[in-house]
């Protein structure tokens, strides 16, 4: 089934707006409208199109502003502009400035769906070169979100996997960094060979040599024969280095040899060994303070962070902690043979506040347990409390947020609650008037966050 790329159009004139829209919706689009460049803001915080169409000339942000907006937050999202003033060093000064494309009205309908298609092209590759589809996106399956953020990470795993370039993720534990390195990998021209992993922590100093370059008989006591390394059984895949930051330093020289040289050398061999392998590493430590402290090698930690990418934690993406809740929840009463339809309210309420120190590992946890010991229909309130050992569950309150995490904060509510802003504005422990007055104080639109059909996807 073909996957409808998402166009957002900004426009203050309704009637090109409706024009627009019916052309591309006409040319297999899904659209999505705003009337204004700040009306577009809030779209863009409940959920990523693939490409954005502005005029330029608005009352208020007008379409430049817009655009440096997103180009700050969202990099890889391509904006193309609509102008009636249009002159050619504007056209020259606003693609050096990374807008995609620059037309000025009235535009050929075939220029701009060129455009259009060309823009989808390079941020939708699947790697032949055409706009992918939904067979193309089995990569990111095990990647269950509606953040925002994390789909914008996602687009950046499907650039990255286009080259060999060694990436680095950067996230808590149990935000899922392993998850994302099998993406990167099956999103690649790797995908049919081997994807290996190892925890550099959990291994000793004095077998993790060996397990990495492998050894050669006789090259230590108990070695009976030749062993290949990961690095060999990696061969023409990729290899996944888990907590790279607990690497010892010795081992940090060899490593940083065999990613130069593309080459290593077996324990106990004279001989090198050429390799073919993609390496993505992962951290949750600080590795620039490690490396201040002396123990992390700085050039190593070049070398593995040509692309870096940081996992945001759940309590940063709260919207999605009911879709994996579900999705754990129909995975373990599966698994344990559990005739069980979901959370009570109580329950789901208690998910959605908890603080989450251990990301979805942990809430995987609560939920498995919760599942074993349920003798009814409904997870409960009671299980998921004992199953978090009572934990620190709630929001820090309103008050204590600072500034300028207001708006993220609002927005995150919005969306958990589906903009029924009296459930937000108990969540927020504050009254529907004050609540009312924060959502115009940052020009929040609760209603856009409702749960309805929408014939046009305005916005």
């Amino acid at each position: 089934m073909i996957q409808q790329k998402k166009i957002l159009l900004v426009d203050d004139d309704n009637d090109l707006l409706e024009l627009l829209s019916i052309r591309l919706t006409a040319a297999g689009f899904e659209i999505i409208i705003a009337t204004s460049a700040e009306a577009a803001l809030n779209c863009l915080d409940i959920a990523r199109p693939h490409l954005v169409i502005s005029d330029m000339q608005m009352s208020g942000m007008d379409g430049m502003a817009l655009f440096e907006h997103i180009h700050r937050v969202i990099p890889t999202l391509p904006v193309i502009i609509l102008t009636a003033y249009g002159t050619i060093p504007d056209a020259v000064s606003a693609v050096q400035r990374g807008i995609f494309g620059y037309l000025t009205k009235p535009y050929d309908p075939k220029t701009l769906l060129d455009q259009i298609n060309q823009a989808l092209r390079l941020t939708c590759s699947n790697g032949s070169g055409e706009v992918g589809d939904g067979s193309q996106t089995s990569w990111r399956k095990e990647i269950i979100t509606q953040n925002a953020e994390m789909e914008d990470i996602l687009t950046k795993v499907e650039r990255v996997a286009e080259g060999n370039a060694s990436v680095l993720l950067f996230g808590e534990s149990g935000v899922g960094k392993e998850l994302f390195a099998r993406a990167i990998h099956h999103a690649s021209k790797r995908c049919c060979q081997p994807f290996v992993t190892i925890n550099c922590a959990a291994i000793p100093e004095q077998l993790l040599e060996s397990e990495l370059f492998g050894h050669v008989k006789g090259a230590f006591t108990g070695a009976v024969k030749d062993h290949k390394g990961l690095f060999q059984l990696a061969e023409g895949g990729t290899l996944f280095l888990d907590e790279i930051g607990d690497m010892p330093l010795l081992l940090q020289v060899k490593l940083l040899h065999a990613l130069q040289e593309r080459v290593i050398r077996p324990v106990g061999s004279t001989q090198t060994i050429p390799i073919d392998v993609r390496v993505i590493s992962a951290t949750h430590r600080d590795l620039k303070a490690e490396i201040l402290s002396g123990n992390f090698r700085e050039d190593l930690y070049y070398r593995l962070y040509v692309v870096g990418l940081t996992i945001p934690s759940l309590a940063q993406r709260r919207e999605d902690i009911p879709l994996l809740a579900n999705h754990f929840l129909r995975t373990f009463a599966e698994k344990y043979e559990k005739e069980i339809n979901g959370f009570s309210p109580e329950a789901i309420n208690l998910l959605l506040s908890a603080a989450w120190p251990g990301n979805v590992r942990q809430l995987m946890n609560v939920i498995e347990q919760s599942v074993v010991l349920s003798a009814n229909p409904l997870i409960s309130h009671k299980l998921v409390y004992d199953a978090m050992h009572m934990e620190e569950t709630e929001l820090v309150s309103f008050e204590e947020a600072r500034k300028q995490f207001e708006r993220d904060y609002l927005v995150r509510l919005l969306k958990i609650t589906s903009g029924n802003v009296t459930q937000a504005a108990r969540l927020a422990k504050r009254n529907r008037t004050e609540f009312y007055k924060l959502l115009q104080r940052h020009q929040l639109d609760f209603t856009l966050y409702k749960q309805q059909e929408k014939s046009k996807g305005v916005c």
